[in-house]
């Protein structure tokens, strides 16, 4: 077995983290989707009531964005390791997936402890804003910020670079 170079490695390390990122979100909304109760008022009351009002409603479309989170988690896995065509389509669906969730999640952060140090607790959904703010959307920034750390890392060409660099240096030393 070869061991890949030192940024492979990096690059690697990055998907695994945005991959389980991803996962821990989709495996909540599919624990919401079957009738967990744990952390959903975190997401807000309305989720709660939606599920109280309409369950299969709920259910279906909790099941969804369990879905959408479950690939969105496992694609760039399976792009990395070369068992989906369409690499360069996929890369940059990942590249503009993962900037929207870095953006989202870290505007979010900002707002939801703006609004937490800030506001009167009553005028809020105090529960929904913690979880937003310390749960949800860092994970939302951190999955973002994994999975461009990721492309970045293993981007085409970088490679060749760092080994044209290393015959160049190797080459001055002597």
């Amino acid at each position: 077995m070869t061991v890949p170079p030192a940024s492979g490695r990096a690059a690697r390390s990055w998907l695994w983290v945005a991959c389980v990122a991803g996962l821990v979100h989709a495996g909540f909304s599919a624990s919401w989707a079957v009738g967990g109760e744990w952390l959903l008022d975190t997401v807000g009351q309305w989720a709660v009531e939606l599920r109280r009002s309409s369950p299969v409603v709920a259910a279906w479309g909790l099941a969804g964005i369990a879905l959408v989170k479950s690939l969105a988690a496992l694609v760039p896995v399976v792009v990395d390791r070369g068992r989906l065509p369409g690499r360069r389509l996929w890369r940059g669906l990942s590249w503009a997936g993962g900037a929207a969730l870095l953006v989202y999640g870290g505007v979010n952060v900002v707002v939801s402890n703006a609004v937490l140090a800030t506001r009167d607790p009553a005028t809020y959904d105090r529960a929904a804003m913690v979880g937003h703010a310390w749960l949800w959307d860092p994970l939302f920034a951190l999955w973002g910020g994994a999975l461009l750390a990721h492309l970045w890392l293993s981007r085409p060409g970088r490679a060749v670079g760092q080994r044209r660099r290393a015959a160049t240096s190797g080459m001055a030393a002597q």
